[in-house]
């Protein structure tokens, strides 16, 4: 028999193996607040101790949606055995979904609200964007910084030939030599073993 009974009074299964992350739990939250009639159509399914056997996520979903009161129905006189193999079937899901009746019937934004793990139809998506304003995802990020500082490219040749026929090519004026190294912008005595160059 279905009855409704104050949330506290139900014992949540620390040996439940099902879980729900973060962001679709919730989800389930928001879900339970807009549709809270949902919770008698299925109902938690608590031992004669009141420890939950189905429904341990909805349980607390309620909780934390503010729902004082939840809808259970008892499963009296099951074994250990039956209650652990109860568990695991309540949380097994036997059938596939048809993914073009979903695609015609439903709306995949409203599918992902509801938790549901979707594909991303791309008219629901571009209708998600256009009913938003452009500037809300910029909320809170810093203002854009340009950097003076120039990107350094660093070329090794085989011999000062090389070096010097690319330096006529492009262009480019070397004012630094080190020992052996050569440099366009800053001096390589810092670095601590330069055995391995050559010139630059």
């Amino acid at each position: 028999m279905i009855e409704q009974i104050k949330s506290y009074k139900i014992k949540g299964n620390p040996n439940n193996p099902r879980i729900v992350k973060d962001s679709k739990f919730h989800k389930l939250v928001a879900s339970i607040k807009e549709f809270p009639e949902m919770l008698k159509l299925r109902p938690i399914v608590v031992d004669e101790n009141m420890t939950i056997l189905g429904g341990n996520m909805r349980w607390k979903a309620s909780k934390e949606a503010g729902l004082k009161d939840v809808w259970i129905i008892q499963a009296d006189n099951l074994t250990d055995a039956k209650k652990k193999e109860f568990i695991i079937k309540d949380n097994v899901n036997y059938g596939e979904w048809n993914w073009d009746i979903l695609a015609n019937e439903w709306n995949t934004a409203e599918l992902d609200d509801w938790g549901m793990d979707i594909w991303k139809n791309f008219d629901d998506m571009v209708q998600t964007v256009n009913a938003s304003n452009e500037n809300d995802e910029w909320v809170g990020m810093p203002e854009f910084e340009s950097k003076e500082d120039t990107l350094k490219l660093i070329v090794h040749f085989e011999n000062e030939q090389d070096r010097e026929e690319f330096a006529q090519k492009h262009n480019i004026e070397l004012t630094i030599k080190g020992k052996t190294t050569w440099s366009t912008t800053y001096p390589y005595s810092a670095r601590n073993d330069l055995s391995s160059l050559s010139y630059e």
